[in-house]
């Protein structure tokens, strides 16, 4: 449709088309920001920016265009003066004695996961794509590009925005498009994600995979968790600094945890950032089973590579599950 022929941008139009895209908008200001809550906000506020720059939209390119501009415009002045986000891993080695201490650091700014029931209102277009690009090992490495060249990439590669369309957003010319994404690109390259490129076993394995982990940690059956691991397998929690990589630290870590925890805990099966998870409850003194944490599982063929938990108990409901639990 030619911009001569477009209806008028009517603030009924703006709320209607804006409420069509608001996943794939909250997907990309995620990827932005690392952060949920966040990109939350900025979709919020991109609503708000639209609003008020109703007047001035020409129709020279799509709603859908210039929504993602604005959003993305939203986030790089957002990000211009925080600190990136991170996962344990990021901090620093891994603990070698699993009697390490751990303690929580709400200092850090953490990165954050994103419950796939978020997603499921997203563009069927963007589904094959969107699985590769939401990873969480994706989304933390992003966070160490400098905001523009993380824009620059994620119009590109996830979003298919021509570099003039990039340099009209961002306003700078076309050749320093080019620049950003060269240097992305070779700071990804660097950073030599170990899971940027797995291929994940068919939906029907990696529900089977989740169940024997899941049923597994219920039970807190250390045995049966070896069997589904990956002998390098890495174990985090957010908030806390400390991590641990290698069955012959992470096993003895959970056994300490389960002796502390049996009979108090339930996992629920979910999805978040298109990869295996777990809902986490845990039973409070008055025996009531209250939304806990989430976990999210990595699979490196057919066993799990990595487990990061993230003590939020927000992060259950934003999976579309109970804050409580009966039983």
């Amino acid at each position: 449709m030619s911009a001569e022929v477009l209806p008028p941008l009517t603030g009924v139009r703006l709320h209607d088309e804006f409420a069509l895209l608001r996943a794939g908008l909250v997907l990309h200001c995620y990827r932005m920001t690392g952060s949920y809550q966040d990109a939350e906000d900025v979709v919020q506020e991109t609503y708000l920016r639209a609003v008020r720059g109703l007047a001035g939209f020409e129709g020279r390119s799509s709603l859908k265009t210039w929504l993602y501009r604005i959003a993305t415009n939203t986030c790089v002045t957002a990000l211009s003066h925080r600190s990136r986000r991170v996962l344990p891993a990021g901090l620093g080695a891994p603990a070698s004695d699993p009697d390490t201490r751990v303690h929580a650091d709400e200092s850090i700014a953490w990165l954050e996961p994103l419950p796939d029931a978020v997603l499921h209102q997203d563009e069927p277009g963007e589904v094959v794509v969107r699985r590769e690009s939401v990873r969480l090992a994706l989304i933390a490495a992003l966070q160490y590009l400098p905001v523009r060249q993380r824009a620059a990439l994620l119009l590109r590669e996830v979003l298919s925005w021509s570099a003039a369309e990039i340099a009209d957003a961002l306003g700078v010319s076309a050749p320093a498009v080019k620049s950003l994404l060269q240097r992305a690109r070779k700071r990804l390259d660097e950073l030599d994600l170990a899971d940027r490129h797995l291929e994940p076993p068919g939906p029907e394995l990696e529900r089977a995979l989740l169940d024997r982990y899941l049923a597994a940690f219920v039970a807190g059956d250390s045995a049966a968790i070896r069997a589904v691991i990956h002998d390098d397998f890495s174990l985090e929690a957010v908030p806390h600094p400390v991590w641990f990589r290698g069955v012959h630290v992470c096993i003895p870590f959970l056994e300490r945890a389960f002796a502390s925890t049996r009979g108090s805990v339930r996992m629920l099966p979910t999805r978040a950032n298109g990869q295996p998870a777990m809902a986490g409850y845990r039973r409070d003194p008055s025996g009531v089973l209250r939304a806990d944490c989430l976990w999210v599982l990595t699979l490196a063929g057919e066993r799990f590579s990595r487990a990061t938990k993230f003590e939020n108990p927000a992060l259950v409901t934003a999976a579309g599950l109970p804050g409580l639990l009966a039983g």
